[in-house]
C-alpha cells in the first residue's frame, strides 16, 4: 500500500475509533436519578463485575481488524515521525548538531517504539473487550473476505471524497446560517 494511502487509512481509522468512543461515552451518559429519601435500612449496592479479560482468540481478531483498518501502521509510524520532526526543528537553528542528534535519536528510538507497541496492545484489548469473541471474530473474518478487502481498498478514496463533500457543505452551511440569522434578526429590528 502506498505510504499516503496508508496514512489516510490510518487517519480514517483514528477518526472512526474516536467517533465510536464518543458515541459510546454519549450512550453511557444518563441523567442523574432524582434523590431518593433515605430508608431506615439501605440495601448494599450490588457489586460491579470487572470487565472480563479478552480471550487470545478475541485479541487475535482485534489485531486483524486494527491491522486491516490501518491503525497498527498508524501507531507504528508515530515515533519515527515525531523523531524526524524533532530533528528537522532542532537542526533548522542548530545544523552543526545534526549527526549527533540523529545518532542520539536512533539510540533512544527502541525505548519509544516499545511505547508504541504497548499502545497498540492496549488498543487491541480495548476493541476485544467491547465485543463478544464470536462477534469480533466475525468482524475480523469480514475484513479478510473479498468484500472486506474491497472496503479497505476504497476507504482512503472515499474518505478524501467525503472530506470534500462535508467541507463544501460546512462552508455553505456557515454562510447560509449567518445570512438566515441576519434576516430573522433584521425582522426584529436588530442588524449585525
Amino acid at each position: 500500500m502506498p505510504a499516503r494511502a496508508g496514512i489516510a487509512q490510518g487517519r480514517f481509522a483514528l477518526v472512526i475509533l474516536a467517533a465510536l468512543s464518543l458515541s459510546a461515552k454519549a450512550a453511557e451518559t444518563t441523567p442523574p436519578a432524582p434523590p431518593t429519601p433515605p430508608a431506615a435500612t439501605a440495601a448494599p449496592a450490588p457489586a460491579v463485575a470487572a470487565p472480563a479479560t479478552p480471550s487470545p482468540a478475541a485479541l487475535a481478531a482485534a489485531d486483524k481488524i486494527l491491522s486491516a483498518i490501518g491503525l497498527k501502521q498508524s501507531i507504528a509510524i508515530v515515533v519515527p515521525g515525531m523523531m524526524a520532526e524533532l530533528e528537522t526543528n532542532v537542526t533548522r537553528t542548530r545544523p552543526e548538531i545534526r549527526d549527533s542528534l540523529r545518532a542520539t535519536l536512533k539510540g533512544i528510538q527502541p525505548e519509544f517504539d516499545l511505547t508504541a507497541k504497548q499502545t497498540y496492545v492496549q488498543a487491541e484489548s480495548l476493541l476485544a473487550s467491547e465485543m463478544s469473541e464470536k462477534d469480533i471474530t466475525e468482524v475480523a473474518g469480514f475484513f479478510e473476505s473479498p468484500a472486506g478487502k474491497k472496503y479497505i481498498e476504497v476507504t482512503p478514496g472515499f474518505t478524501r471524497k467525503l472530506s470534500d463533500v462535508v467541507g463544501g457543505w460546512r462552508e455553505k452551511l456557515s454562510t447560509d446560517i449567518l445570512e438566515r440569522a441576519r434576516a430573522e434578526m433584521k425582522k426584529k429590528g436588530v442588524d449585525f
